[in-house]
């Protein structure tokens, strides 16, 4: 990596694999900015090797299902275990974002992203918000929209209970891909401020 490289990890539980695919995309939207490197930390089987990649990231992405209104108990107790880190605020100065996953078209998403940003918060963290006006809103529009749900503070999917992660809609995917995107410019903008 060059001194203008930036890292960023996106750290997520995923239950039944739909969003893992959001994390994934997260991620191709991310490396696709030229001179970033992506890594993708499970984080219900985080080890120690990946709790050193997370510290010396640039930038970490949540993501979760959002389960009874909020992340998932897995991704919790990582949030939990990042107490370590808080207490240094080892995390500093990094920034944030967040995307999640529900049944519902509104399932309180809202209330999971929210708890990312505080988290990043307590840790010191920059959250960098969607950036898209929301879609899907008129009778112009299209649920092929980007943001077809409509939220400003990370990316939110919608996936149906019955079907599988292979059915992830494509706008929520190209969302998520933008959040990615995003990230990684601000990444870049903060690393040539640090470095000006």
């Amino acid at each position: 990596m060059s001194e203008n490289s930036v890292s960023i990890v996106i750290a997520y539980h995923s239950g039944f694999g739909h969003t893992a695919r959001l994390a994934d995309a997260v991620s191709e939207g991310a490396s696709a900015f030229p001179d970033t490197s992506t890594s993708l930390v499970p984080v219900g089987s985080i080890t120690e090797d990946q709790w050193t990649v997370l510290d010396l990231a640039d930038a970490i992405i949540f993501g979760s299902p959002t389960y009874m209104g909020s992340a998932s108990p897995i991704f919790h107790a990582f949030a939990y275990d990042t107490g370590k880190r808080w207490r240094t605020q080892a995390w500093e100065g990094k920034l944030a974002a967040g995307f999640t996953n529900s049944g519902a078209k509104g399932g309180d998403k809202l209330h999971t992203l929210q708890y990312f940003a505080l988290l990043a918060a307590q840790h010191g963290m920059n959250w960098v918000n969607l950036g898209l006006p929301p879609g899907w809103n008129a009778g112009t529009a299209s649920e092929n929209d980007l943001n077809r749900l409509g939220v400003w503070l990370g990316a939110a999917a919608q996936s149906n209970v019955d079907e599988g992660p292979e059915q992830v809609h494509k706008s929520d995917l190209l969302t998520a891909a933008h959040l990615g995107r995003r990230v990684a410019e601000q990444a870049h903008v903060v690393r040539r401020g640090r470095s000006g």
